[in-house]
């Protein structure tokens, strides 16, 4: 059974992360039962360092348990919201007021059992030591946590910021479509109002659910294609018979969650820089279709085909800094894009982008193949 099974109940962006605390954890739970081990000479009670490492990675484990693992399935008692799950403060120190002396108690009694003999004895034999020892192991705990959480508030607040800063720099690109649209409306008004009426109703499609998505991060890939055909009919009626396109959208991916106007900037790129450089327009498909536990999506165009400078300039080392690109060129749409996949999904997504040998370009997005929650 592999650990992606294992861990479908937790929501995937967070699976590595929760193994790499526990990770962290287990690697300070070593030196803890080092120390606890050298400690317990004047205890009075027999002592092996394999006696030590139960009880230190049972108590870590526990706790682990109950103050980290335990805001998933707990989400709503505890107002945990996506993508990242941590709770408000208040919640956040109630849920460490009980996960810590619960996760210490299962742990030392999961370490007695090991050893033969009940820790509570000690209360008898050293007081002092009991309390110390109790007093230490609560506060190394609470430590961990703090760290843990003020590691993933911050973590948020960076890609908080960073997804602010993309969603700016694709505002640029709204105007520049919008201003042209209805310009061309206004041409088409005393010339042909079938075509005219026909472009406002896509107008208002387009308008109304780039609204919808822009108060969501993710919405499903249905939204997604509607826009992208509102869009793509507005651009058909403004170049005429120079655009065809074709979108192609199995119904089992319909509900599939994917970042919200993902795909517009790839489209508009293909357009802008494909074909509408070419006298003869071109054609424009964009694909879904899932392998395994990965999106792929893909958007192929059969226009001028995108340069050796563009490609180079659309590298993953400009995609850190987006801005350096002005939105005009081929490589800032290509490069934003790619830094919203590694906002959002990390090493878990990726952008491959190549070029046709009969002419065009391919761009394929790769993501993790996600559907909302069932409740």
């Amino acid at each position: 059974m592999t650990t992606d099974r294992l861990l479908t109940w937790l929501p995937a962006n967070q699976r590595k992360p929760l193994l790499q605390r526990l990770l962290i954890v287990w690697a300070v739970s070593l030196p803890i039962a080092v120390a606890s081990w050298m400690s317990h000479k004047g205890d009075g009670l027999p002592h092996q360092f394999d006696v030590s490492l139960v009880y230190a990675y049972a108590i870590s484990t526990f706790i682990w348990l109950f103050t980290d693992v335990v805001r998933y399935p707990f989400k709503r008692q505890l107002r945990a919201q996506a993508p990242f799950y941590w709770p408000p403060a208040l919640h956040a120190s109630f849920m460490l007021l009980v996960g810590i002396p619960l996760g210490y108690v299962l742990g030392t009694l999961v370490g007695d059992a090991y050893a033969g003999w009940s820790t509570w004895d000690l209360w008898r034999l050293n007081t002092n030591r009991f309390v110390g020892m109790v007093a230490s192991s609560v506060a190394i705990s609470a430590a961990f946590v703090s760290y843990f959480y003020q590691r993933g508030k911050a973590e948020a607040l960076t890609r908080q910021v960073t997804q602010a800063q993309l969603m700016l720099l694709q505002s640029q690109l709204e105007p520049h479509m919008l201003f042209n649209t209805l310009a061309h409306l206004r041409a088409l008004i005393g010339q042909d109002t079938t075509r005219a009426l026909a472009m406002l109703d896509h107008l208002d499609n387009y308008l109304r659910t780039t609204l919808q998505a822009s108060r969501q991060p993710q919405h499903p890939l249905a939204d997604e294609f509607s826009r992208l055909g509102d869009y793509l009919s507005l651009m058909a009626i403004r170049m005429g018979p120079r655009l065809a396109f074709e979108l192609d959208l199995p119904s089992a991916l319909a509900n599939a969650l994917v970042p919200s106007f993902i795909l517009q900037p790839l489209v508009e790129n293909a357009i802008r820089h494909g074909l509408e450089p070419k006298v003869a327009g071109g054609r424009i498909e964009v694909q879904a279709q899932v392998e395994g536990m990965q999106l792929l999506l893909t958007v192929r165009d059969n226009g001028c085909g995108i340069s050796e400078l563009a490609l180079a300039e659309s590298a993953p080392t400009l995609a850190h800094n987006p801005v350096s690109a002005t939105p005009l060129t081929p490589s800032w749409g290509l490069s934003h894009v790619r830094q919203r996949l590694h906002t959002l999904y990390g090493e878990r997504a990726s952008l491959r982008i190549s070029a046709i040998a009969t002419g065009g370009t391919c761009v394929v997005l790769t993501l993790p193949f996600e559907t909302p929650p069932s409740a």
